[in-house]
């Protein structure tokens, strides 16, 4: 693996600093207090060419990989601008798209999503199943031709500003089929649609995106509708799956690295007992541990994407990176936070506003515990434990 990025790669990375030239944190932090989508800024990367960046070229996007959409998370992180939109609309809804979509899905829809005229949620999580999809409840019966769409999803991080959502749903019951993942389906649901409610789950962090619960009822979908093949939907659901835990390691790589910037420059400049706070071994050590995680995460992303791009198993890389980026992530804004002492909780530094961002990241979308049962049954061999 080359380790060096190329002039295009360098760019994508280095676009963060551009962007937070007109939206920079105090941008971000101003919407994620009042919990309102960030249009202006999303306008703004889809202007720029970056919604489309795993969209092949004859469908309106950039033909690149897994590793330029970490870099452009990683990258926007690095100036304090996390953008969890992305991860559930270009990454994981349009690339899904891009793979498996139908032809209108890909002439019609993909070219409006890359200039962002429309946008695209996810939904997989319900309210019983949780983190057990295999039991989901939401189904599309079968009426002919078409399907009847009824259940749940929650936690669909901007389904209020979300034209279209990637559905997971079962077409057979789990009862009924020979092995455990037949029987699921995707839909790119119109949310549009009549039969489709939605409320909002009121989440207690400032975060610029709203969670919410969709409650579908006799929605009426057909075959136009339908993403890949039905009832094999769970060989391909992840595609999804692994670039979302790599974007999102990613992600937490770029928030860590800014609140340590913001440390090392307030540690640098802060005067207690007649010298700079950073020179203390007490300061100084945290961050500089803090650091290292960081960077240690931030290579196992990139091993991740490159894995992924090149067609790999990219699964133990992807849980790995998903792994230490969260943790790594609290990390470095906890050590933040003690760096500045007081001044890290007041609303001027923005440095608190990132720790529960990071602390969710380390639940969801996927928790902590499922990604090291991964790697303690697939990685290293020992006996399956769910």
């Amino acid at each position: 693996m080359d380790f060096s990025l190329n002039d295009e790669q360098r760019q994508i990375y280095d676009y963060g600093g551009r962007l937070a030239q007109s939206f920079d944190n105090a941008y971000w932090r101003d919407h994620a207090r009042r919990h309102a989508y960030p249009r202006a800024m999303f306008e703004q990367i889809a202007a720029d060419g970056f919604l489309g960046m795993m969209v092949p070229e004859e469908y309106g996007g950039s033909g690149l990989g897994m590793l330029e959409m970490a870099l452009f998370m990683e990258g926007t992180g690095n100036h304090g601008i996390p953008l969890f939109s992305m991860v559930v609309g270009p990454c994981m809804s349009l690339s899904h798209l891009a793979a498996h979509g139908t032809e209108f899905h890909k002439s019609e829809l993909l070219p409006r999503a890359c200039r962002g005229e429309i946008q695209f949620c996810f939904a997989i999580t319900e309210p019983g199943a949780g983190s057990n999809a295999i039991r989901m409840e939401t189904m599309a019966r079968r009426k002919g031709n078409r399907f009847a769409l009824n259940g749940s999803k929650t936690f669909i991080t901007g389904a209020d500003v979300s034209d279209y959502c990637l559905v997971v749903a079962r077409t057979q019951k789990h009862t009924e089929v020979a092995r455990k993942t037949d029987g699921f389906t995707l839909f790119a649901v119109d949310l549009k649609k009549p039969g489709i409610d939605m409320q909002r789950v009121r989440i207690a962090a400032p975060l610029p995106e709203e969670q919410w619960t969709l409650f579908f009822d006799e929605v009426d979908l057909g075959p136009e509708d339908v993403v890949g093949e039905v009832d094999e939907g769970f060989s391909i659901l992840f595609d999804t799956l692994n670039p979302e835990r790599i974007v999102v390691g990613a992600m937490c790589c770029g928030v860590g690295r800014w609140a340590l910037g913001q440390a090392v420059e307030y540690a640098s400049e802060r005067n207690v007992f007649g010298q700079p706070i950073g020179a203390h071994q007490g300061v100084q050590h945290p961050l500089a541990k803090a650091h290292v995680a960081v960077e240690n995460a931030s290579l196992m992303t990139r091993r991740a994407a490159w894995e992924f791009d090149q067609g790999l198993a990219a699964g133990a890389s992807s849980n790995m990176a998903r792994y230490a980026g969260a943790e790594a992530g609290i990390e470095a804004v906890d050590a933040a936070l003690q760096a500045h002492g007081g001044s890290g909780f007041t609303e001027d530094t923005g440095i608190y506003e990132m720790y529960p961002l990071m602390r969710i990241l380390r639940t969801a979308p996927i928790n902590r515990e499922l990604c090291l049962s991964y790697i303690g049954e697939k990685v290293m061999g020992l006996p399956r434990s769910y």
